[in-house]
């Protein structure tokens, strides 16, 4: 009875989160006296998933699953835990496991509990903590079915390396119909994707215009962080809608999220909450961002921002 973690990954690589919900998955197996068997799916290279505390790897290959797709991840999901007989299965936040979890929830007959921050409080009765009302609040789930599926928070738990190896085998599932043909995906490239990033640098109306964004990739290249936009400005065409986060686009866990010219409105504040700390630069004291900040700068973004990086940039000479 091991404990089952799928382990995303982008083009072969596995992403930060999978090592995250390796280690949960570690620490739930600790608790349950058990062993972990993680899915991975097109991924080169499974060997350092065992520094996270994964015993086994279920490495599927398969050039149907190249694109995700919920109905065709959460089958091949599904045969792996009947497979290995897991009784808990873990899963990240991420957009696309939000979408496959309910999917494999219906076919293993499984409850399911999102925005999971902290290993299980009590194995009998089964007990997390989860966020809740847009992460205004926390609630205490019990989970009561014979199988489990817990969906850990981006940036919550961590990584927690152990000394181990694991074992990697060979899993053919059977994957249904996919019904949907990708013809061509286009992906950013060189840049930290907002999903996996700890710091997100944020601009909005306040910088004026798209000419003006330079400074929004300098600081975050200083920073080696991701770029993001509030709604209005992605909806001007100023910026791509990928970098949108809010309730209406991306979730933001990030360990440090700056909001430079954004005044804060609630559906933007809802989606950047689980970030652990939110700075916000504005020329305007009023501005409801203050109020949900650790840290604000109430100034013109145009002479803090330029020495804020001169500033990064001599610390970081001095390393």
């Amino acid at each position: 009875m091991s404990v089952l973690v799928y382990t995303e990954s982008e083009q072969g690589n596995f992403k930060k989160g999978a090592l995250e919900v390796a280690s949960y998955a570690k620490a739930v197996a600790n608790q349950l006296g058990t062993t972990v068997t993680a899915v991975a799916i097109n991924a080169n290279d499974t060997s350092a998933l065992g520094n996270y505390g994964v015993d086994k790897v279920l490495n599927i290959s398969n050039a149907q699953l190249d694109n995700f797709n919920a109905n065709a991840y959460a089958a091949a999901i599904k045969q792996a835990a009947e497979q290995e007989s897991a009784q808990v299965v873990i899963v990240s936040s991420s957009a696309n496991s939000k979408y496959l979890a309910p999917l494999l929830a219906v076919g293993l007959n499984a409850g399911y509990v999102s925005n999971v921050v902290e290993a299980p409080s009590s194995t009998s009765p089964f007990t997390v903590k989860r966020t809740a009302f847009t992460n205004k609040a926390f609630e205490t789930t019990q989970i009561n079915t014979d199988i489990k599926i817990v969906g850990v928070s981006n940036n919550a738990f961590g990584l927690v390396e152990n000394t181990g190896s694991a074992s990697a085998e060979a899993f053919s599932p059977s994957i249904p119909e996919l019904g949907v043909t990708v013809e061509s995906v286009d992906k950013a490239t060189d840049k930290v994707t907002i999903a996996d990033a700890e710091i997100v640098v944020s601009g909005g109306r306040g910088l004026k215009g798209p000419e003006n964004w330079g400074m929004i990739e300098e600081l975050a290249e200083v920073l080696g962080a991701a770029t993001a936009c509030s709604k209005p400005v992605s909806d001007l065409g100023w910026r791509p809608h990928s970098e949108h986060v809010g309730q209406t686009g991306k979730p933001v866990a990030s360990n440090l999220y700056i909001a430079i010219g954004i005044s804060g409105a609630i559906q933007h504040l809802a989606g950047i909450n689980a970030s652990k700390v939110k700075v916000v630069i504005n020329t305007d004291p009023e501005a409801p961002f203050f109020k949900a900040a650790d840290y604000g700068v109430v100034g013109d973004a145009f002479q803090v921002v330029p020495e804020l990086i001169e500033k990064l940039k001599a610390f970081k000479a001095q390393q």
